[in-house]
């Protein structure tokens, strides 16, 4: 996530006699890889085939600009309700778009295969809300442009904190399979907290200005903090599966 601010199970059935069966590595979700597929299909179409007005005009219109809410609606309504979704499918280069396509296809994957195709895209849709909200709240009439699937991923890595990390450790092909937790429950998991702990230092140090080499755009930590409080909290709203 930057801003600019100037602008199923796993197939057991070929595990031989004392061999467990394992997943392929990119075994990925559909919904999961159609996302993927989209956010490079317009990558590319701004990088290569489009004329640099029309990129300008899509920027625009999809980015989140938080200044866009500190002005009447009319005038602007499209974007004013499209754009705290649409900036999620937008990103400032390969290289940002890589990073956060790896940390989805990791748990994105997870989380797609416990909850399904059309909850997955509901969760995205809310989690890139939840996001821009916070990022709102704190750049409440700046000209800031943010783009990128990193609040979305963020909120998946949240979701994922809640039944991922089993008391036996973190095992990919049966991960999704795992009863979710309570949130104090989650809270007492070392492996979890361990996991938090990271995740929120990452994101501190980008709040005082470390930008992890990241020269030409600031890092919008805020959207980061938050989809994983958003996907930690409310992830049992998506759930189908039972908690313990």
């Amino acid at each position: 996530m930057t801003h600019e601010p100037d602008r199923q199970a796993p197939d057991l059935n070929n595990a031989g006699p004392g061999r467990p069966g394992h997943e392929p590595f990119f075994n990925i979700p559909n919904v999961v890889l159609a996302m993927l597929l989209v956010m490079v299909a317009i990558q590319v179409a701004l990088d290569s085939l489009l004329p640099q007005r029309a990129v300008l005009e899509i920027i625009l219109q999809g980015a989140f600009i938080p200044q866009r809410y500190s002005v009447p609606i009319s005038g602007q309504v499209g974007p004013y309700l499209w754009s705290p979704f649409t900036y999620s499918l937008l990103h400032g280069g390969y290289a940002h778009l890589a990073l956060n396509s790896f940390w989805l296809a990791a748990f994105g994957s997870i989380v797609a295969r416990r909850v399904g195709w059309l909850r997955f895209l509901v969760f995205w849709f809310s989690s890139a809300i939840a996001s821009a909200a916070l990022f709102l709240a704190f750049h409440w009439g700046d000209e800031s442009i943010m783009v990128g699937a990193s609040g979305v991923v963020s909120a998946l890595m949240g979701a994922a904190a809640r039944f991922a990390f089993g008391n036996s450790g973190f095992r990919r092909d049966r991960a999704h399979l795992n009863p979710r937790t309570s949130i104090v429950r989650s809270l007492s998991n070392r492996t979890v907290v361990a996991f938090l702990a990271v995740w929120f230092g990452i994101n501190l140090m980008t709040a005082v200005g470390f930008s992890f080499g990241m020269v030409d755009s600031a890092i919008a930590w805020e959207a980061h903090v938050g989809g994983f409080l958003f996907g930690f909290l409310a992830f049992s709203l998506f759930d189908p599966i039972g908690r313990r």
